[in-house]
């Protein structure tokens, strides 16, 4: 079931315009799709925030605008002021249940290697997947790996109605030896600093 966001139309596009709904809190956007007439709108600031942080970035959302027109979109592209660190602009792609779409998800690893330090190169995969079948995050077990282990993305168990599209040979996870050396050398520094401490 999609989450609810309130939207208006937005029927001046003129640059005061859009000042006026920043300065009020709300974020100028624009909603198209395939073969789509493409709509300009306006949403809250704070209540498209709440639903990004609460249901992902590929959640499938019932844009409701002007409570008369109830779209199912996805949130597909934002601009934020770098100054101000506020949204500015926000595109929503409507949602065609069943078609395939390319989107980012988020990897995050799980667990910690028996030994060594465990490296993430890769913290996103590219998935394809229909939009009510994204998975909100992939995560990866790396509980009992060992020095010199690596996993790849062709590694990566595909546990729902999806695809991955990075190359299976990329690494999404390694294990390295400590740097005995590095730390030998850091050791030996801090006695020196603590001998001229003494002096």
């Amino acid at each position: 079931m999609s989450v609810s966001l309130k939207a208006s139309k937005r029927e001046s596009l003129t640059r005061s315009q859009n000042r006026i709904l920043r300065e009020s809190g709300q974020v100028p956007g624009v909603v198209y799709g395939k073969e789509k007439d493409a709509q300009t709108i306006f949403v809250d600031e704070m209540e498209l925030i709440k639903v990004i942080r609460s249901e992902g970035r590929n959640a499938v959302l019932s844009l409701d605008i002007d409570s008369a027109n109830k779209v199912d979109v996805l949130f597909h592209e934002y601009q934020m002021d770098p100054l101000k660190g506020e949204l500015i602009h926000v595109d929503f792609y409507m949602a065609d249940m069943s078609q395939a779409i390319d989107v980012t998800v988020p990897l995050r690893l799980e667990g910690e290697p028996k030994q060594g330090i465990l490296q993430q190169p890769l913290f996103e995969l590219q998935v394809r997947a229909k939009p009510n079948e994204i998975p909100e995050e992939i995560v990866v077990e790396t509980s009992g790996l060992e020095i010199g282990d690596t996993i790849t993305v062709s590694n990566i168990p595909v546990t729902g109605n999806f695809e991955l599209l990075d190359d299976p040979e990329t690494t999404v996870a390694t294990v390295l030896a400590p740097d005995n050396e590095v730390s030998e050398e850091h050791a030996e520094e801090v006695e020196a600093a603590e001998s001229e401490e003494k002096k």
